[in-house]
């Protein structure tokens, strides 16, 4: 079995994939204060809980964008479960072409993104994650990662308003009946999601013109089911591409399926 974790600023998603079948998953919160320690039995107690054993894993992969936590968590892997993480690292151990001026200042999250909406769905694709911060990554006719665009997150950009105007506070992220807000609740609801949903249109218009037309368009993150039937460009909701991108990039790092040195 394969233990994948993808650690974001706000979530941290963990997996087990038993061959290429993913048995269970996770979404918890990230604690950048954490030792390895607790890392290391909060992982084992949840896995537990579905009767994996730590002794059952053959592997761990790593996608983290949480610089200072990188130690902690391949300290965790190494004592708790037995194994030296792969780690993603765009530019350093990823075959997939980085057609972009720094290939090593692309986040291992977008990476991971590009490389299993391309895989699962073939290329040109457009790869949207809804996140802390919305990302779009595109992939061109020929595979290559080329870019894309960071913009504020959903639930961050509603925060940021929140926080800084005194009378407008804090509304359930849901699809309000009409653009049109009766109320101060529905006005927000209608800012956040039917404008957001049109940054979105917007942005993979104009990004599906640069790149010669017809391109697929896969929404993943935790908003990903929020705008899925608001923005109308999204083709299709994939839940879990990140973890099965980290399945198949770990997959690559080992092709005869050797077990990585326990240590």
């Amino acid at each position: 079995m394969l233990l994948v974790a993808d650690v974001g600023n706000t979530n941290t998603k963990i997996g087990v994939f038993d061959g290429e079948r993913l048995l269970v998953s996770w979404r918890l919160t990230s604690r950048r204060e954490q030792t390895a320690d607790e890392y290391g039995i909060f992982f084992g107690t949840l896995l537990r809980t579905r009767g994996i054993q730590p002794s059952d894993l053959h592997g761990v992969a790593l996608s983290n964008v949480v610089p200072p936590v990188q130690q902690t968590l391949e300290r965790m892997c190494e004592e708790y479960f037995g194994h030296a993480p792969y780690s993603v690292e765009p530019g350093v151990n990823t075959r997939m072409p980085l057609a972009v001026e720094a290939p090593r200042e692309v986040g291992a999250d977008r990476y991971v993104d590009a490389f299993a909406a391309t895989a699962r769905y073939g290329a040109p694709v457009i790869v949207i994650d809804f996140g802390t911060a919305t990302t779009f990554n595109c992939v061109n006719a020929r595979g290559e990662f080329i870019g894309g665009a960071i913009a504020p997150g959903l639930a961050t950009s509603v925060e940021a308003l929140v926080a800084r105007a005194a009378r407008l506070y804090r509304v359930e992220l849901v699809r309000p009946k009409e653009a049109i807000g009766r109320s101060t609740v529905t006005n927000l609801q209608s800012g956040a999601i039917y404008g957001y949903a049109g940054l979105v249109d917007g942005l993979v218009e104009r990004m599906r013109a640069e790149m010669g037309g017809t391109t697929r368009v896969i929404a993943t993150g935790g908003h990903a089911g929020l705008l899925a039937d608001v923005a109308r460009c999204i083709e299709q909701v994939d839940e879990h591409l990140r973890l099965e991108g980290l399945r198949r990039l770990w997959d690559e790092a080992n092709p005869s399926g050797r077990v990585v040195d326990r240590r």
